[in-house]
């Protein structure tokens, strides 16, 4: 797997990986991450496609799921340890 750019973003750290005919977007912010695996035969322009699915929309959508995510550990993190 390599990495074939990264996006500036206030928030998160964003990355994009290329590997087996596959480009696979991380996002992380904190101990928190997610990622996106999108086949290269299911976008038309490369990584330039990727950049475009990437609007502000969808990240808006990528804070609130860290947000419930880091609930939901916050939780299992206190009952783990109370």
């Amino acid at each position: 797997m390599r990495i074939i750019a990264e996006l500036p973003h206030p928030e998160f750290k964003i990355s994009i990986f290329y590997m087996n005919q596959k480009f696979i977007v991380k996002i992380e912010r904190g101990v928190l991450e997610q990622s996106y695996k999108i086949a290269e035969a299911d976008v038309t322009d490369g990584v330039n496609s990727i950049f475009e699915l990437l609007d502000e929309e969808f990240l808006k959508t990528v804070s609130a799921r860290f947000t419930e995510m880091s609930k939901d550990f916050n939780a299992s993190y206190y009952r783990y340890n109370y």
